[in-house]
């Protein structure tokens, strides 16, 4: 009896445990069921959330666009307004100075030669016709006895070398700070109150080279093309000035000027180079040789010497008159050959084949442009021929790499100038 109770027992238990398994797993499988549903509704909501910022963000896209490129473009327009102003500003400048018939005072001019034959002296033959200037109303001011550079645009000239000495103008212009003159400075005012009491010229405005500079920076900077230049510059052919009797200089000659400059370092390669085309030239004609020997830029002559044919031209240069006389050398010579800068912009405009010598043309690029668009454009004009001196010889170890003249990093010399 007690075993049957026992087996009645056990049996019940094991029912029992088998109805309890069986309530646990139906209760698992309705949960898994309910998290499958659970994330199956998870993942529809994911996905229409996702849907609904996809939309979002398109829309935000496409309304964010035109916005984005209405801001760029106002950008744009507010930047090409202040080149319109800077413009602008300098016509009614000029409009204003030469209104009336008071007296003009044109310069001083302080900065470096190139930029006086290749921009300032175009510009002033812009501004006499635009503006509709008499010649009689106005006196240059300017160095080296260059008078016969603004005939048809002022009708006096006052030579700087007259007040000032040439070492008290290096020191008092290296004070400036500035190769340009986009700023008046005291020596400036120095020169002009001379200009005044030498001509007579009491109420007479001034025309600064910085309407120049602040006009043609926006053709220097990239923010005007090669026709604004043009519609602010008339290019002419130059005389020469006669301080030089013809029958003094050798019957024929090329006349030649190199000077260190940041398209020209002096180095012994570039050094070399520049001493074998004297020295071929000197074989097939006689070369009279631009040194100045004066200290007034920060750009040094090179010196060749040697050859009986290298004739030095400076019995000729006084400081006075230095600029004149090398103007009369080129303007008789058969052919130019110098650095690229200074008077090499000038010698096409006298008539003379000119071959421009570089090594490095990275601050030459604007400038090339214009001396070769005004020789192609000018009647009479001389041939202009860059010549890099890597094309020469490109294995000569003339650059430290690309279109980099050796000790050319960082130099601050200007290279369009020169005395």
């Amino acid at each position: 009896m007690p075993q049957r109770l026992t087996a009645a027992r056990n049996l019940t238990l094991k029912q029992a445990r088998r109805a309890q398994n069986r309530v646990r797993h139906t209760w698992k499988v309705v949960f898994e069921g309910m998290k499958d549903a659970m994330h199956a509704v998870g993942h529809v909501r994911e996905g229409v959330s996702n849907r609904a910022v996809n939309a979002g963000k398109d829309v935000y896209r496409a309304v964010r666009r035109p916005l984005r490129e209405r801001r760029h473009r106002l950008a744009e327009l507010k930047e090409q307004d202040g080149w319109n102003q800077t413009e602008w500003q300098v016509e009614r400048e000029l409009a204003a100075l030469t209104d009336g018939d008071a007296p003009i005072i044109i310069g001083p001019w302080l900065a470096e030669v190139g930029y006086e034959v290749l921009y300032w002296i175009p510009f002033l033959r812009w501004v006499s016709a635009a503006y509709q200037l008499d010649p009689a109303r106005v006196t240059a001011v300017s160095r080296g006895g260059v008078s016969a550079w603004y005939d048809g645009i002022a009708s006096r000239y006052v030579e700087m070398w007259d007040h000032i000495t040439p070492e008290e103008f290096a020191r008092r212009n290296a004070e400036r700070g500035d190769l340009k003159q986009l700023t008046h400075s005291p020596l400036e005012a120095d020169l002009v109150a001379a200009a005044v009491k030498a001509q007579g010229l009491e109420g007479a405005r001034v025309l600064h080279p910085s309407l120049m500079f602040r006009l043609f920076k926006l053709f220097w900077s990239g923010h005007r093309a090669s026709g604004f230049l043009d519609s602010h510059t008339r290019f002419r052919l130059h005389r020469p000035p006669g301080v030089i009797a013809r029958t003094s200089l050798p019957e024929s000659y090329v006349a030649v000027k190199f000077y260190a400059a940041r398209s020209m370092p002096d180095t012994p390669a570039i050094r070399q180079a520049l001493q074998r085309m004297v020295r071929e030239l000197a074989e097939r004609s006689t070369v009279v040789l631009l040194d100045t020997g004066l200290a007034i830029d920060d750009h040094a002559d090179y010196a060749f010497a040697g050859d009986p044919r290298i004739v030095s031209a400076r019995e000729w240069l006084t400081p006075s008159m230095n600029l004149a006389a090398q103007t009369d050398i080129i303007a008789h010579a058969s052919a130019y050959v110098g650095t690229c800068g200074s008077l090499t912009w000038l010698a096409p405009m006298l008539g003379v084949n000119t071959s421009a010598v570089l090594a490095d043309p990275e601050f030459l690029h604007a400038h090339l442009s214009v001396a070769l668009r005004a020789c192609h454009r000018l009647p009479g004009a001389g041939r202009f021929s860059p010549l890099d001196l890597r094309a020469l010889d490109p294995l000569t170890a003339l650059t430290d790499g690309p279109g980099r003249a050796p000790g050319s990093q960082g130099a601050k010399s200007e290279l369009i100038g020169n005395q």
